[in-house]
Formats: C-alpha cells, sequence, structure tokens
C-alpha cells in the first residue's frame, strides 16, 4: 500500500500553494489527504476534510466563528479540531505523515496540532518563521521546520522548489518503515549536561550491561519537558535524574527552565527515581551581552561563547533544596536522593569557579530538613563525577528496579 501524507492548512489564503505541494506528493507517489483549516471558502482545491468537520471538532460552527470575526479564538478552535482529525487517522491507520505550509498564524495552527502526535511520527512544516526561535512550534516534539525563505504567497521560482523538496523529504519520511522494537529492555530516563557527564557516562554504562535501555536527555529546559512528557505517557519504567540544573534556570530565570512541573512526572507515575542536584550551582545564560544587568555583581564561568554560566547563591540553594524535597516527597513509589558533597558539576569543586562550600551547605540542609522520611538521602563525600558515584546511584537504581519487577512479569532480561 502507498503511504499516506495528510497536508493540513487554511486553503482560504493559501489554497494554490496546497494545490502544488498536493501535486508534487503525489509525484512522489504517495497518498494525500487534504484537511481545510481556513475559515472561509476555499480557494482552489477541494479538501479532503472540510472545514465545517474541523470546526466542528473543535467545538463550535463556521458561521459562529465568522460572526465572532476573532482571529485567535478561530485558530484555537481550528487547532482543536485539526488535532481531532489528525489523531482519528493516525488511529485508523490513515496517517503515515503529516506536512503543511503558513506564516506566524498558520504555523501556529499546524503546529499545535501536530503536536499532539506521538513521536515517531514524521511532521514536517515549512514556515516563513522557521529561521527564527521555533521552540513555540516545535515545543518538546520531533516537529521538522523548514524555512520557507519566501512568503507562502504564489508559486514562483524560489517557492515551487521549496515546497518541491518539502514534498520530497515528507513522502521519503512517510515511506521509511519504522524500525521494529523488537526490545523488552525496561526504559531508564536519564538527565546529563556537559559538566556532567563522566557521572552519567559511568551510570549508563553500568545499566546498559544489566539489560536497560537507558535514554539520556540534555537538560536545556526543551530537554527535561520532553523527558517529563514521555514518563507521563509511560514510556519510561525508571529515572536516573542526575542533572536537575533546569530547576535553578525555572527559580532564578536562565535560558534553560523546563518550567514549574520539571521533577514531578515520576513522583505521579510511581516509578522507581534515583536522583541528584547534577549542576543546580549554575544558571544558564547565552553570551554574556544576554545576561540581565540586576545580575552584574554575580559569579559567572564562560562555557562557550554562547552560553554563560553564573553560580547560585546560598538563598537559591535553599529554596533549591526545599522545592527538590517537596517535589520528591509526593512521590508515589521508592526515591533515592544522592548528594556529592564535594561538588555538584565540573566546575563546583575545590579550586574551580563555582566551588561554594557555604552555598551547598545551604542545599544539603535544606533538602535534609525538608525531606520525609519516604526519601532514602546518601550523602557521599566526593564530587559527582567520580566514578564511584555515579555507579553507586545506577546500583541503587537497578536494585529499586528489580525489587519491584521480575522477570515472569515483564518477560525482561536483567542481570544481576
Amino acid at each position: 500500500m502507498r503511504p499516506t501524507v495528510v497536508l493540513l492548512g487554511t486553503l482560504d489564503t493559501k489554497g494554490t500553494e496546497y494545490d502544488y505541494f498536493r501535486r508534487c506528493l503525489a509525484e512522489a507517489e504517495v497518498d494525500v489527504i487534504l484537511v481545510d483549516t481556513g475559515i472561509h471558502e476555499p480557494q482552489g482545491p477541494e479538501p479532503d476534510v472540510d472545514r465545517n468537520e474541523v470546526s466542528r471538532l473543535g467545538g463550535s460552527s463556521i458561521a459562529e466563528l465568522i460572526e465572532a470575526n476573532d482571529r485567535a479564538h478561530a485558530l484555537d478552535v481550528m487547532s482543536l479540531g485539526a488535532s481531532a482529525i489528525l489523531r482519528r487517522l493516525h488511529g485508523d491507520g490513515k496517517l503515515d505523515a503529516v506536512a503543511g505550509l503558513g506564516g506566524t498564524g498558520g504555523s501556529t495552527l499546524i503546529s499545535r496540532a501536530m503536536q499532539t502526535l506521538p513521536v515517531g511520527v514524521p511532521k514536517l512544516l515549512v514556515s516563513t518563521v522557521a529561521s527564527g526561535d521555533t521552540r513555540p512550534y516545535v515545543g518538546d516534539t520531533d516537529i521538522t521546520m523548514m524555512n520557507s525563505i519566501v512568503d507562502i504567497a504564489g508559486i514562483n521560482r524560489i517557492s515551487s522548489r521549496i515546497i518541491a523538496n518539502a514534498a520530497g523529504a515528507v513522502a521519503g519520511m512517510a515511506k521509511v518503515v519504522p524500525p521494529e522494537d523488537t526490545s523488552q529492555r525496561p526504559v531508564v530516563g536519564a538527565t546529563m549536561f556537559g559538566l556532567t557527564t563522566p557521572c552519567v557516562t559511568t551510570a549508563r554504562q553500568y545499566l546498559e550491561e544489566r539489560g536497560y535501555e537507558v535514554i539520556v536527555f540534555h537538560a536545556t529546559g526543551s530537554g527535561g519537558r520532553a523527558l517529563e512528557n514521555l514518563v507521563d505517557a509511560g514510556m519510561v519504567d525508571a529515572m536516573l535524574d542526575i542533572t536537575t540544573t533546569e530547576l535553578a534556570d525555572n527559580l532564578v530565570g536562565g535560558v534553560f527552565s523546563a518550567g514549574p512541573e520539571r521533577l514531578t512526572a515520576a513522583a505521579r507515575a510511581g516509578i522507581p527515581q534515583v536522583v541528584s542536584v547534577g549542576a543546580i550551582d549554575m544558571v544558564n545564560f547565552g553570551a554574556a551581552s544576554t545576561v540581565p544587568q540586576k545580575f552584574e555583581n554575580r559569579t559567572f564561568h564562560r562555557h562557550n561563547d554562547t552560553v554563560t554560566l553564573m553560580r547560585t547563591t546560598g538563598e537559591e540553594c535553599d529554596q533549591l533544596g526545599r522545592e527538590i524535597a517537596v517535589k520528591l516527597n509526593a512521590a508515589k513509589g521508592p526515591v533515592a536522593l544522592y548528594l556529592p558533597l564535594k561538588g555538584t558539576s565540573g566546575i563546583a569543586t575545590e579550586g574551580k569557579t563555582f566551588h561554594d562550600p557555604a552555598a551547598d551547605a545551604r542545599l544539603w540542609t535544606a533538602i535534609q530538613e525538608n525531606s520525609g522520611d519516604g526519601i532514602e538521602i546518601h550523602a557521599h563525600d566526593c564530587d559527582i563525577n567520580e566514578p564511584g558515584f555515579g555507579l553507586a546511584m545506577a546500583t541503587r537504581l537497578h536494585n529499586m528496579y528489580t525489587d519491584i519487577h521480575n522477570e515472569a512479569d515483564h518477560d525482561r532480561t536483567i542481570t544481576p
């Protein structure tokens, strides 16, 4: 059977472009389902799913949206309806990939709908904003954005090539047979930073040797959010949360915040979690010129040309310790918290830029004073990147998991 690409977009303003996109896809030998998310009469091709169906699933009607004359409200309604359409088509096995074209409004609508599809489903968005900050459109998903170069307004020598390239790309992705997932290994979600890499590497290797699949997330905000989402989706069996630095960015205002929900999904899910305070000694900013002036008297470390690190203060460490304890206290499953008393990152050890025993002491105290009886606390007289620390965390997680799960329950091979 030929794969199917769903085209999603506003045919009242982009009908000509979508007609060309659909023809390019037909030449690439894929079937196309065209979904109209526009408000007014479509211009050009007749859609396979019309605007009335989309608006109905979004909780309104086209007549109501036209009468309201509220573009933002219409976008919300049509994005909800488009999301429902995509999920239905995917559930029915009629969607192998999804693609769309848009400016700011169209990109917002299309990307919202795309974000509701599972990770791994090909998603391609040709957009006028693809060369800027794409976080509002990509979020924590695997949407691929392609820069349209010119505005999406007619077919010309540039737009025709860009759209043809997009058609070839999404058709190719739709034709790829997904690798068969035959693995029965339990999945461990882990968090890492450059300055905690040795610790995570040691722990990962130990767990992989014992039959786990360790998926490492870069703790840059989007990484932490993606991990939390996967835990909520039931795709993670245990958590090795070594690098909780995103909490510091969320508290102080750094660029790598994962939001207030960071460190909560595993607690809700009740899966085993082993947690540490990796890189919590730092808040992340961009180039030095981007650091807010109010922080001018703080301690900084130039990580590279695009990343500037700022040392967390004793007061901030106190607040972070309380937050960690409160979030872990809510856990429904087993929790172990590991504290590296001689440094929480590669630059927080003695003689390094962020070495601050007084601030660290406030972190340790806040954690210990606010942790409930259900949290195991393991304090080690070493820094986070010493091999024994990562090994201890991995060993404890392995023991937690094997205490809960046995081979008869999960048909998974775990080496003692």
